[in-house]
């Protein structure tokens, strides 16, 4: 999972290399973390949080094929 919001977050933003995501898993329940450069985090939230709540829907889809739970949370650089 954390694989996924890897890759869709580096194909959304202007300096890849500045993308980090953790992985946090306890139980059935995963959390991911996702880090970005400031000037990116308009690209990653997107307007209104579309670009956002679409990727927490694929990375709960993804998670759900595993029979477990998932969230994202995009943190303040």
């Amino acid at each position: 999972m954390k694989e996924l919001i890897e890759y869709i977050s580096r194909s959304l933003v202007d300096d890849p290399e500045d993308v980090f995501v953790e992985e946090y898993e306890s139980g059935r329940h995963v959390e991911v973390e996702l880090s970005v450069a400031q000037k990116d985090m308009g690209r990653v939230i997107g307007k209104g949080g579309r670009v956002a709540n679409a990727m927490r829907s694929l990375l709960r889809v993804a998670a759900e094929r595993e029979g477990k739970k998932a969230s994202l949370e995009i943190l303040e650089p």
